[in-house]
């Protein structure tokens, strides 16, 4: 992935942002955080080059993915030193079941060296990131709950908060009465297991993000914040497509929100070019910050 240069950024209008950062992004869920699965090509080219640009850019925490004994190919202390390097600090992670791929760092396997790893870098929230489509069936569903409350106990006993991370399938009917989702909303305990909320896929699916904080006050301290294109329903940078970000935000305090991600899975252009897009929307728009 290309490296965007000054000129180039000037060309675009944004280079104020890099003298200037995010200077109202301080302190919690008005700390400007980025998932960097967004970056993830970059990552995989220069992990340390990706992270010094995500700093570069404004943003000051991070949600991680893909531990699997490591961090991006590095042990725990050098991704430690990339972090202090950058001023970066680690504030979730995500992790699949292990259910299907026995691989480290998931919930299943070596999980309590996952938690001891994730808690030396800083994190302060371990998330189940996704079911693979193997796992989606009814006998599989039913034994979810169980899983996500033990690896809940597990996280909690190192002062860590796990949490459950959506797309749209959990949106569809686990039997006649419920959605999966709120089947796993009933069926795990609201101290050991909260939800992070993806905008984006709650949207997609056709329902209404604030409803459920009405229902389920103060379970949803994570978010993930990007849009949806109206004519395609495709990833959009913040600003460019359909999902009230303004309604949603004043829910907020019903909600428990502590951490919001920004996040762009895909993009048709350069996905730093995207990033600074969202960024530009987002501090021009004081609803984001408290």
């Amino acid at each position: 992935m290309q490296r965007i240069d000054f000129l180039k950024l000037s060309s675009l209008g944004f280079l104020g942002l890099y003298s200037c950062g995010v200077s109202q992004s301080i302190g919690k869920d008005n700390r400007l955080a980025i998932q960097v699965y967004t970056i993830r090509n970059a990552i995989s080219e220069n992990p340390e080059k990706a992270f010094e640009k995500i700093a570069e850019l404004g943003f000051k925490d991070l949600e991680i993915y893909g531990y699997n004994g490591t961090f991006f190919g590095k042990n725990k202390n050098e991704f430690q030193t990339i972090l202090k390097n950058t001023g970066l600090k680690v504030i979730s992670s995500h992790h699949q079941t292990g259910v299907i791929n026995r691989e480290s760092g998931t919930l299943l396997n070596n999980w309590e060296k996952t938690v001891e790893d994730l808690k030396f870098v800083g994190s302060k929230y371990l998330v189940c990131s996704y079911l693979l489509p193997e796992e989606r069936t009814i006998e599989k569903y039913k034994k979810l709950p169980d899983l996500l409350n033990k690896s809940g106990e597990i996280t909690a006993r190192s002062g860590i908060q796990f949490a459950y991370h959506n797309h749209d399938f959990e949106f569809e009917k686990f039997d006649e009465e419920q959605m999966i989702y709120d089947f796993i909303l009933k069926n795990t305990s609201p101290n050991l297991v909260k939800m992070e909320l993806d905008l984006y896929w709650i949207t997609k699916a056709g329902l209404d993000a604030v409803e459920y904080f009405n229902n389920y006050p103060r379970r949803f301290p994570l978010w993930h914040v990007k849009d949806m294109r109206k004519d395609t329903k495709d990833f959009a940078e913040v600003g460019n497509g359909i999902i009230d970000f303004e309604n949603i935000f004043k829910a907020r305090k019903k909600a428990g929100l502590e951490y919001w991600f920004l996040e762009q899975d895909s993009s048709d252009n350069d996905i730093f070019d995207s990033l600074l897009i969202s960024k530009k929307y987002i501090d021009s728009n004081h609803y984001f910050f408290q």
